[in-house]
């Protein structure tokens, strides 16, 4: 998913969270409720997904940086 689609995605879920507090706060709607809740978890998710995709652009794949990293702390030591 490219960050245009996950900004796409939480516009869209904000929007529609934000209609679901507007019907909650004319009364207690369980099923509006549970929708409130897990489109919460989805946000959560996408600005995690987005947090790691932009590191990935800026500073590479993480499994790379994982992997270098043993190295360049030898190399530290050593020096």
């Amino acid at each position: 998913m490219s960050l245009t689609e996950i900004h796409n995605e939480i516009e869209q879920t904000s929007e529609r969270r934000t209609e679901l507090w507007h019907v909650l706060s004319q009364g207690h709607d369980q099923t509006a409720a549970a929708e409130l809740k897990r489109l919460s978890a989805r946000l959560e998710a996408l600005w995690d997904q987005e947090r790691s995709l932009k590191a990935a652009l800026r500073f590479g794949d993480r499994d790379r940086i994982v992997a270098r990293a043993p190295v360049e702390e030898r190399l530290v030591r050593a020096a």
